[in-house]
This record gives structure tokens, C-alpha cells and sequence, in this order.
């Protein structure tokens, strides 16, 4: 059994011919059917998958092969394949068949990598563990009596138990972060616009990116610079020049490194995460980098402008699923209107419900003004904040999140508990900077810790630099 530690180290195994593409998807697919019980994957891919592992095993033979030759990628539920099922881990698009492909998944099947198959999320990104998924949770391989975080669980979990080389999550609001911390695993937040959405399902488009979730910070890199720049079917995207993201990582630079003093000395922040984190910023500091506590007045304002908005833009985006388009119809519907009723009562989970209902409450006439338009002069005043403290310093450092891995219905019946688990990460997604978790050590209960690094718009190289030191 081949044992994958890099995409650096495969690719030369592979050019020394150690190992075949052929060989490790079957070798792939052979871990996916012995940890089935983990319900990370939805569907394996294995037709194209071995269609393609056989295509980029001439290439190599030939010396034509793309730069991400022989990595075999899992991709989140909410990601266009064309020609596969994809379905938000919903049962509203039971059976529907994408008719595209993502840019994302153009770009890095251009560079010969091999998609395996989709992943389980909780529905339609909606969630913080995973719970929320129309086809079961997802188990965390590290301790299955815990959750691999959300929403892309089936992301995070399939990277940590080896199932795969590399994933794709998306992250609206630390939901490629939050699983990252809890499997000890790397996952990036690019800046928004840095990387196409076009061919990603929407929750809420002023927030979502896609983005990897990795082994090392060194992937990540790759991963990022094939996947990122403009794109024509995305008006969002950026025109920005893509980095060499991969050639930052060696620099040796020293940076000027703000922490936000109310996250760490939170009083619900885990006592073993604090030290944790409070030892990275010491490490910094004697590797030569300016380290400093900054204020940050709006720490508890962050969720509920964060619900409030993303609320009301998955109310809209979410109301094409209808029964009539496509996807799920109610057997039960006798006309139009309970064609509607019906088929959304029954095809949505407990969660997406919850959220449509608060989010067209929000948009409502007479609590328009009250919500949405207070929470969008919020968000500026939170960007404003953010950027004041970028303009002294390089970086903005926290836990990823407050504590470890909880176990499975520890917050699920309470909602606002659930949402609380993203206060670290949200703030990257209202402001739309660039944001990563990597692993900062192990609690005593045996679980990963994460640390968070927050960076200047399009300062992704800088980002990896400072995540590849630590």
C-alpha cells in the first residue's frame, strides 16, 4: 500500500515509476470500501477515475504530464462534475446529473489530477459538523465518537484517514477551517474572487469560495495556483495575477503579526487551545516576527451579521429548488402550489428549513430595514475594523476554533450553541480576506488544535509563507 506524505514526493515516485496512477486509485478505492463506515464519500467515481488514471499514466510515460499528475482529488457535494450526480447532500436533487463542470474541476483535470468522487457535507453547506447531511453524518477517523466538523466533513475526514490525496470544500463561514482544525488536517480559505465559483452550488454568494483541504501547506500551494484567476463565466472572479504560490513558500521573511486579544482571552475559549495558540505567537515571536495583541470591539457581532445576511442570500438562492425545475417532486403534490409545498417541505433537512424561514423572514417588508440593510452597514463596519488593523500589521492570528472536536449531538439541539463554533472563522468570509487553519499541537484528549492566520486581500503568498513556518 503506497503511503502518500506529499504531492512533491508522489510525483517523483510516480516519474521513477515506484508506483502507477492505476495503482493508487485502485489502492484508493480499496481504502474508501474498508472505512465505508466513516460515510466520508457519497459515490465513488470509478469509471472516469480510472479513465483518467490511465490517460495521465501514458502522459508521464511520455513526459506530458500536468503538474498535478496522479493526485487523486475528492470534491465536496456542491461541486459540478459533468456527466456525475452531484447533490448538496440533499434529497431535494436526488438523482440530478451535472450537465457542466466547474471551472475548478476544468483547471485541474487540465493539469492531469484524478477525481475520485464526491463527498459528504451537511446540506447544501448548512453546518458545523456534519450532522446536517440528508445521507447520514460523517464519522471523524481520528475518534469516531466525535464529529469531523463542518460543512465539509466528508472533505476533512476523507484527507485525514488517507482516503484520498487532496479535497475540495467550499467555505462560507469557516467551513473549510473548522473541519481543517478538527482533523489535523491544512484547509485554505482563498480571498474572495481569487478562485471561480462558477460551477459551485450556492448558499450565499457574497461569502462562498472554494477551496483545499490538504495534508500540507505545500499542497495547498499547488492546489491554489492551478485552481486560481479570472474566469469569464464569473464576473466575481478576479483579473488579478495568480502567484507563484509554491516559490513563496521558501522565502524567509520576518512579518508584523496581530492578535485579536478577544478571541484569545475569550472566556469560552477551551484553556488548552489558549496555551496552545498562546505558544505559536511565543514561537513567532523568537523566529524574528513582530508579535502584538490588537483590540478588536466587534468580536460579538461577527455570527449574528453573519446569519443574518447569509440567511437571507440562501432564502433566494435556494428558491430555484422548487419541484418543478428539476431534482425532487413530491409524490403527494395534486397542483402548482402544493407542487411547491410539498416537494420543499419534504426534499430540505431540519437545518436548510430553519434557514430559508429566518432568512426570508429578514427580507421581509418591515424587517428589512431592521435586519438585512443593519446587518450590511454592519459588515462595512466590520471590514473597516479588519482593515485598520491590516494596514499596521501583516497578519491577524486566532484559534481556529474555541475548542476540539465535540461529540456527535453535543451541540445539534441547540442551535445558537452550533453557530457559535464559528465565531473565529466568520470573520475572513464578511470581510472576504484570505484565511487558513493549520494543526498547532494536541489537546489531552487526543484531538488536533488549530491555529488560524488571516491575511490581506489577494496576499495568499505571504499567507502560505507564514503557514509554512509555523
Amino acid at each position: 500500500m503506497y503511503t502518500f506524505t506529499s504531492i512533491q514526493h508522489l510525483q517523483a515516485d510516480l516519474a521513477s515509476q515506484k508506483v502507477t496512477c492505476v495503482q493508487l486509485l485502485e489502492e484508493s478505492i480499496q481504502r474508501i470500501n474498508q472505512h465505508k463506515h466513516l460515510n466520508a464519500f457519497l459515490e465513488v467515481f470509478s469509471e472516469s477515475a480510472k479513465v483518467q488514471a490511465q490517460l495521465v499514466d501514458e502522459k508521464i510515460k511520455t513526459k506530458t504530464a500536468g503538474k498535478l499528475a496522479g493526485v487523486i482529488i475528492g470534491i465536496k457535494d456542491n461541486i459540478c462534475y459533468k456527466g456525475h450526480k452531484v447533490s448538496c447532500s440533499s434529497k431535494i436533487l436526488e438523482g440530478f446529473e451535472s450537465l457542466f463542470s466547474a471551472t475548478v474541476i476544468e483547471r485541474l483535470l487540465a493539469e492531469d489530477a484524478i477525481i475520485i468522487g464526491r463527498l459528504n457535507c451537511d446540506e447544501f453547506a448548512m453546518g458545523s459538523s456534519n450532522e446536517n447531511s440528508a445521507f447520514g453524518s460523517v464519522l471523524n477517523p481520528l475518534n469516531e465518537k466525535t464529529v469531523p466538523g463542518g460543512s465539509s466533513g466528508g472533505s476533512a475526514a476523507a484527507v485525514a484517514a488517507q482516503l484520498c490525496h487532496v479535497a475540495l470544500g467550499s467555505d462560507t463561514g469557516g467551513s473549510i477551517r473548522q473541519p481543517a482544525s478538527f482533523t489535523g488536517t491544512v484547509g485554505l480559505k482563498p480571498t474572495y474572487g481569487r478562485v471561480s465559483r462558477w460551477g459551485l452550488i450556492a448558499y450565499a454568494s457574497s461569502f462562498d469560495q472554494i477551496g483545499p483541504i490538504t495534508k500540507t501547506v505545500e499542497d495547498v500551494a499547488l492546489i491554489l495556483e492551478v485552481m486560481a484567476g479570472s474566469d469569464e463565466y464569473d464576473t466575481t472572479a478576479s483579473q488579478k495575477s495568480v502567484g507563484n504560490y509554491v516559490d513563496a513558500l521558501k522565502q524567509k521573511k520576518t512579518y508584523k503579526v496581530a492578535y485579536l486579544k478577544e478571541c484569545v482571552e475569550s472566556e469560552g475559549l477551551d484553556t488548552e487551545v489558549k496555551k496552545q495558540t498562546l505558544l505559536a505567537l511565543d514561537k513567532l515571536k523568537k523566529q524574528g516576527h513582530t508579535v502584538e495583541p490588537v483590540e478588536f470591539p466587534y468580536l460579538d457581532y461577527l455570527v449574528p451579521t453573519y446569519y443574518v445576511l447569509t440567511t437571507a442570500e440562501a432564502s433566494s438562492n435556494l428558491s430555484r429548488f422548487d419541484g418543478v425545475h428539476y431534482g425532487y417532486r413530491s409524490p403527494h403534490a395534486t397542483d402548482l402550489e402544493s407542487t411547491y409545498k410539498k416537494s420543499r417541505s419534504e426534499g430540505f433537512g431540519k437545518e436548510v428549513k430553519r434557514r430559508i424561514m429566518l432568512g426570508t423572514f429578514v427580507l421581509s417588508a418591515g424587517y428589512y430595514d431592521a435586519y438585512y440593510a443593519k446587518a450590511q452597514r454592519v459588515r462595512n463596519i466590520i471590514r473597516q475594523k479588519t482593515r485598520e488593523v491590516f494596514e499596521q500589521y501583516d497578519f491577524i492570528v486566532t484559534p481556529s476554533t474555541p475548542g476540539t472536536a465535540f461529540e456527535f449531538g453535543k451541540n445539534s439541539k441547540d442551535p445558537i450553541k452550533m453557530y457559535l463554533e464559528d465565531i473565529f472563522t466568520v470573520q475572513a468570509n464578511i470581510v472576504g480576506c484570505p484565511a487558513i487553519s493549520v494543526p498547532n499541537g494536541t489537546h489531552s484528549n487526543g484531538l488536533p488544535i488549530g491555529l488560524q492566520i488571516m491575511g490581506r486581500d489577494f496576499e495568499e503568498d505571504k499567507l502560505l509563507n507564514l503557514a509554512q513556518m509555523i
